[in-house]
C-alpha cells in the first residue's frame, strides 16, 4: 500500500481561480496544511502554487573552529589606548580642548 506522500505526488494539484481563493482562504490554507498542493489559476491561467511550509533543519554548530586562530595585544585594554580611541570618535576632552 503506497503512503500519503506517494498518494500526494501522484494526484494532480487542485486548481481553483483567484475569487473563490480570497473568499475560502481559511479553509483552503487548512487542506494546504494536511498536506493537498492547490493551484491559483486568472482566467484559467495557472499564477501560483500553495505548499504547505516545511522548516528547514537547524544547522549544528561546532563550537571551537576559532580556537588558537583569534588573539589580542596586550595592551588592548590599556586605559591610555582606550582615552585615545575615545578621542579618535569624540574628539579632544579636558581643560586644554576649551
Amino acid at each position: 500500500m503506497a503512503n500519503q506522500a506517494t498518494v500526494r505526488a501522484l494526484k494532480p494539484p487542485s486548481q481553483i481561480n483567484v475569487y473563490e481563493a480570497k473568499t475560502h482562504f481559511s479553509q483552503i490554507l487548512e487542506r494546504v496544511e494536511l498536506g493537498e498542493e492547490i493551484v491559483i489559476a486568472r482566467a484559467g491561467r495557472p499564477i501560483a502554487k500553495l505548499t504547505a511550509y516545511i522548516p528547514d533543519a537547524p544547522k549544528s554548530r561546532q563550537l571551537g573552529t576559532l580556537a588558537g586562530l583569534i588573539s589580542e595585544t596586550p595592551d588592548a585594554f590599556d586605559p591610555a589606548v582606550d582615552e585615545e580611541v575615545a578621542g579618535l570618535f569624540e574628539g579632544p576632552s579636558g581643560p586644554e580642548s576649551i
